[in-house]
């Protein structure tokens, strides 16, 4: 029973306390008036839990916090919760139990991993949760009418509700992950589910014909294996006895090899010598009568040298004369005679001084030009021949040198060299056409070593004499293919050992997989047999909760029914196969839903919720908040439901009296009940208004 509510700038709310007694109690008012925030209120503060989108919705607008305090009592216990939220979302709860005229704490907080919920303490005192208190004692609006006007299977969906058959789909879920969950840990463990004995069956069948197919070709393997040994042993003993001659032959072309690649070699050492003694000769064949010249040269230079060191300065002498001429030139233009006169002094004169006379001065001027003219042409032939004759000399130094460099005295020995040179390409001329042939004789006369070569060839080639190497060769030919057979026979071979080893093996593994498979579907077929008795919404075990909650709902509501003022004696409430059928009864006679009153009708909707009620544990707490019960009434209905609920509410006993907050817009209908708690509430800027009527 709730003695008392208290609600700090909760939702609408700003300041808030309200008193109940065991009566009913009614809150009346607009819509939006903060009616339904008790019902917030009172979960929220015994469970932490409301029907609000989240907790900071619950702070009033403006406020930086929330508060619920509730007081009530239980098992003939005082109680007291707290709860308090802050624009953080923070949360601070507390809850109380009265020990003589104080209240003590028993549990604070929800801190969980601190050990602390005081949830969890609230649950054990009122014998339930939030869930489940709001099936057993809040009725929202428009249930308490549906409750009477649902259909039989919608009846039986709200029974599975109440008493949670409903989540037995979730437990079938559950029982298909854990069957899901342990047929793959099977199938891990053993490759195959119980699913797929039948497919390890044909697997096993499958080995055993794999056993079956593989052994006669054990037996054929192994037989071409002896044979192919013996042709090997044959084989090897005819090789054996030419190895010898074999190794020889080998070494035989080894030494042709060499002779004749020694012998390249010889010939290109021999070409190389050829072409530079070759060039030799070519550089110093006319290198003796131009070098021969050299001394004649160089005094005929000498003398080239004297003339047009003379001429230089002969040229130079004209040059300063014709320059002096040219100055007197000047003079003798202005001492030319004026009738007879000087002009310098105007005295008479007969003639002047020759050097003074301007034709006699430009006479001279003309003959030394040209004598210079003939003079610098002279010295520019003289120029060019003694470069003509320097040209000579350094190519007459070239040859001396080249001589020199070559060691070459006099003709005679510079035709000594061309003559052995002649010799050595006459020597090596024929060799290279014999040794592509293959034949070398010739090319052992080309040295001592190569004449060593060659007889020991020929020794060679006597001892193998007769040795038929392509018989030889085909012999060796046919005793790899052998071994290669023989190879391939034993990996043959292995390889179908290790397909019989194999199945052996997965027939033995698969046997013992089974063996463990059918004790795995004899597990399963049990799993399923208790997941389609035990689990199923229609199962035996669902009948048998649906009877017994039947019985017990029918059993306390026809026990609310006696204490009212109906013909109505007992409610029987039975299932069929997919039904829950209401049937009332007056004495012995069998009442149809249909004929009765709306009063009738009230009071068997209440007395099924408090039969309901009782089911889920509601006894602890003994109240039952009606949130509009009246919507969706008549008249008739609304007023039997206020008389209805004055009787209850006035039902004293033990186990008996019920607690009833009423949430109504209809403040007329309880203007003329025994209800005497009835409070208004009225919507104010300051928060929501609370009036005792």
């Amino acid at each position: 029973m709730i003695h008392s509510i208290e609600l700090i700038d909760f939702l609408a709310h700003h300041d808030t306390k309200l008193e109940f007694n065991n009566d009913a109690t009614v809150f009346v008012g607009q819509n939006g008036a903060g009616k339904s925030s008790i019902i917030d209120a009172i979960t929220f503060s015994l469970f932490g839990s409301h029907m609000r989108k989240n907790n900071k919705s619950l702070i009033r607008r403006g406020a930086n916090k929330a508060l619920v305090k509730v007081e009530f009592s239980a098992n003939g216990k005082k109680y007291r919760t707290v709860r308090q939220i802050d624009a953080k979302g923070t949360l601070t709860a507390q809850f109380l139990e009265k020990n003589g005229g104080d209240y003590l704490p028993i549990a604070e907080g929800e801190r969980k991993q601190f050990g602390e919920s005081m949830t969890n303490e609230v649950e054990k005192v009122l014998g339930m949760n939030f869930e489940k208190l709001k099936i057993a004692s809040i009725v929202q609006q428009g249930e308490l009418n549906s409750i009477i006007k649902a259909k039989p299977k919608e009846f039986k969906e709200l029974l599975n509700t109440i008493i949670g058959i409903d989540r037995l789909d979730v437990a079938v879920e559950s029982m298909k992950e854990v069957l899901k969950e342990f047929r793959k840990d099977i199938q891990n463990k053993n490759g195959f589910d119980d699913t797929q004995i039948e497919l390890l069956e044909n697997k096993m069948s499958e080995f055993e014909n794999e056993i079956l197919n593989s052994k006669p070709k054990i037996g054929e393997l192994e037989q071409e294996k002896k044979t192919t040994e013996t042709e090997i042993s044959q084989i090897e003993q005819e090789i054996e006895k030419d190895s010898m001659k074999e190794s020889q032959i080998v070494e035989l072309e080894n030494q042709k090899e060499e002779l004749v690649s020694y012998v390249k070699d010889v010939i290109k050492k021999i070409q190389k010598e050829v072409m530079e003694e070759e060039r030799k000769v070519n550089e110093c064949k006319d290198c003796f009568s131009i070098a021969s010249e050299k001394e004649e040269i160089e005094i005929e230079i000498s003398k080239l040298h004297l003339e047009l060191s003379a001429i230089m300065k002969e040229v130079d002498e004209y040059g300063k004369k014709k320059i002096r001429f040219e100055e007197q030139s000047e003079f003798a233009n202005r001492l030319e005679l004026r009738d007879g006169k000087c002009p310098v002094c105007d005295s008479k004169v007969d003639h002047l001084n020759p050097l003074f006379q301007k034709e006699h001065v430009e006479e001279e001027i003309s003959t030394l030009g040209e004598k210079i003219i003939q003079l610098e042409k002279r010295q520019s032939d003289l120029e060019n021949l003694i470069q003509e004759r320097k040209d000579r000399l350094r190519k007459a130094e070239n040859a001396d040198v080249k001589l020199k460099t070559h060691d070459i005295s006099n003709e005679a020995e510079l035709e000594l060299i061309a003559e052995t040179v002649k010799e050595k390409i006459k020597k090596i001329k024929e060799i290279p056409i014999t040794i592509n042939s293959g034949q070398l004789l010739e090319a052992s006369t080309i040295d001592s070593h190569a004449k060593m070569k060659y007889e020991k060839i020929l020794q060679i080639e006597k001892t193998t004499s007769g040795f038929n190497q392509e018989q030889f060769l085909a012999k060796k030919s046919e005793l790899a293919n052998n071994r290669q057979r023989l190879r391939e026979i034993d990996q043959e071979f292995g390889a179908v050992s290790n397909r019989i080893e194999n199945a052996q093996k997965q027939l033995e593994k698969n046997k013992i997989s089974l063996g463990k498979l059918h004790e795995v579907r004899k597990y399963v077929i049990e799993l399923e047999n208790i997941q389609k008795n035990v689990y199923s919404i229609d199962g035996p075990v669902a009948k048998s909760l649906r009877s017994w909650a039947l019985e017990i709902i029918s059993e306390k509501s026809s026990e609310y029914l006696e204490k009212l003022n109906t013909k109505i004696q007992r409610i029987s409430l039975s299932q069929k196969t997919r039904d829950v059928n209401i049937t009332c009864y007056a004495r012995s006679t069998m009442l149809e839903l249909e004929s009765l009153s709306g009063g009738e009708q009230v009071s068997i909707a209440l007395s099924l919720r408090l039969g309901m009620a009782h089911l889920l544990g509601s006894s602890n707490l003994n109240f039952m908040i009606l949130d509009e019960p009246t919507t969706h009434l008549d008249s008739e209905r609304r007023k039997a439901l206020v008389e209805v609920l004055s009787q209850l509410a006035n039902i004293k006993g033990e186990n008996a009296s019920m607690q009833f907050i009423i949430i109504s817009h209809d403040a007329e209908i309880f203007e003329d009940s025994s209800v005497e708690n009835i409070y208004k509430f009225e919507s104010a800027i300051d928060g929501t208004v609370v009036s005792l009527l």
